[in-house]
């Protein structure tokens, strides 16, 4: 502990994150003044973008919203931007708030349908391509209609459960047993550790192929990923349009994702097709006959409720009848009243999840304020739209795609999608034309940026999840493991970009 009043307040500054790394961010802060008096407001909004990329980047050791909105704090008092052209985007945007903050809490009440959905997945179905391509096609779907972020976070539920009931089977206990550490593998039988690894191994590729799948179904519709809301808005498509205009990339893409995930698991590469092992199969039924026994007439009802939220959301969705995030508002009002959840800090939880991303993203638009202010991207985006007319999509999929895997995709996709607007509100290009730009920074962002957890929310999420250091899914292995995927959705959607839009 500090000693001093001065080692206190460096030891509190940006808390836990590793001293090199303060240390970073505090020369970012004292650089940019001198490089804007120095180098001009062009050059210091060029190092702004290349610091917020790099806090991204670094989202392990520090969540971006901290470091991230020092910088935008700077960009402010600097005359960078100005608080009235940061409301102005945080106005233009403010869909993709409400996306965020009420869609995300409304699916947060859906948790215990989505929990039996892949439960009953799981341990009903023998073959592990299939249980893998089901897993897979079932996580894209629920991102399709819902969230990325909650289909992952059920997703870590059930595995996180069923690796605790195991673990403390392997360690020589029943799995009703109550005080028990499934982290330390001091307790664990050695007669239990080899199919205790061949579980994690397991869980490893289930947990992959459905982080994958998110990104599959997430590319498809306006609710996917909140840059698909936020280009939707910007383009003005309703649910219906931005199905079917992303329809010649998304569904090729889908279907070669799919294909990959059978593959991979059939030849056992890249960390995939481990088993489940007999001995665990047997432990995880009888825990979940156990369950199923326990369920109260509630409980079952409370099932029925969401069942029926989920149509109407699906239904709500299809046909526009209003804002997604006011749909989402819906489906917490449905669920929460019919289910007798009452007391305020209950429905509280529900928002914890969402808010933290919806404020990093308000910083995002203060980041975005100052590339409009100071024209950066516009040399770029007019070398780009200087090439011929057929050239541009693909150019648009691959510049998209690199950015998204090194910092986030939805800044990557903000930033692109507001600077093409500006070039179709100068008349520059045709409004067919923007359409085509669209889809392409649409599928780009969302594509490619599996290769790294920096890209996908989903993936980040997974890996600063529980889960992650029980199954041993480090940062190196979820980049080994996403490669084949990275390679296949980025090589079929540029091709499809470039043949289709």
């Amino acid at each position: 502990m500090p000693t001093t009043q001065l080692g206190a307040f460096a030891h509190n500054f940006l808390g836990n994150a590793p001293g090199w790394y303060k240390q970073t961010i505090l020369m970012f802060l004292l650089v940019n003044p001198i490089a804007l008096w120095i180098l001009g407001p062009q050059a210091t909004g060029w190092l702004l973008i290349g610091e917020f990329i790099f806090t991204l980047a670094m989202a392990l050791k520090c969540y971006p919203l901290l470091p991230g909105g020092l910088l935008a704090i700077e960009a402010l008092l600097l005359g960078m931007t100005s608080p009235e052209s940061l409301y102005h985007e945080v106005e233009a945007n403010l869909p993709v708030i409400l996306l965020l903050m009420f869609m995300v809490a409304g699916i947060y009440f859906m948790k215990s349908l989505l929990l039996v959905t892949f439960t009953n997945i799981l341990l009903n179905v023998r073959s592990k391509y299939l249980l893998a391509l089901l897993f897979s096609m079932t996580a894209a779907l629920l991102s399709a209609f819902l969230d990325a972020l909650t289909v992952t976070a059920v997703i870590i539920s059930v595995t996180v459960g069923f690796y605790s009931v195991y673990h403390k089977v392997a360690s020589g206990k029943g799995h009703q047993h109550k005080d028990h550490n499934h982290v330390s593998d001091h307790e664990v039988v050695d007669l239990h550790r080899e199919d205790l690894e061949g579980f994690r191994a397991f869980l490893r590729s289930l947990l992959m192929h459905s982080a994958v799948g998110t990104a599959l179904g997430g590319v498809c519709t306006l609710v996917g990923e909140p840059q698909n809301l936020l280009i939707a808005k910007t383009a003005g498509w309703n649910f219906g349009e931005f199905f079917m205009l992303m329809a010649p990339v998304s569904m090729p893409v889908l279907a070669a994702g799919l294909f990959t995930c059978v593959l991979l698991e059939k030849l056992q590469l890249f960390g995939y097709g481990a088993k489940l092992p007999r001995p665990v199969l047997r432990v995880l039924n009888e825990f979940a006959e156990a369950e199923r026994a326990k369920r109260t007439p509630a409980q079952k009802s409370a099932l029925i409720i969401q069942a029926i939220a989920a149509v109407v959301l699906v239904l709500g969705l299809a046909f526009h009848v209003a804002e997604v995030g006011l749909i989402g508002l819906l489906v917490i009002i449905l669920i929460t009243s019919f289910n007798g959840v009452t007391d305020e800090h209950q429905i509280g939880k529900a928002f914890e999840e969402a808010l933290p991303f919806t404020a990093l993203l308000v910083v995002f638009f203060a980041i975005v304020a100052v590339i409009h202010e100071q024209h950066l991207f516009s040399p770029i985006i007019n070398w780009v739209l200087a090439l011929p007319p057929e050239q541009q999509p693909g150019m648009f999929f691959i510049a998209n795609g690199v950015l998204s895997m090194i910092s986030d995709n939805v800044f990557v996709a903000t930033v692109y999608i507001s600077e093409v607007k500006q070039a179709l509100d100068a008349g520059e290009i045709t409004r067919a034309h923007f359409d085509q730009l669209a889809i392409a920074i649409n599928t780009g962002t969302n594509l490619p940026s599996v290769a790294t957890p920096n890209g996908q929310a989903a993936f980040l999420f997974l890996l600063t999840s529980a889960i992650a250091p029980l199954v041993r899914l480090s940062y190196g292995r979820m980049v080994i493991m996403a490669l084949p995927y990275t390679l296949v959705l980025g090589g079929v959607g540029l091709a499809s970009v470039i043949l289709f839009t």
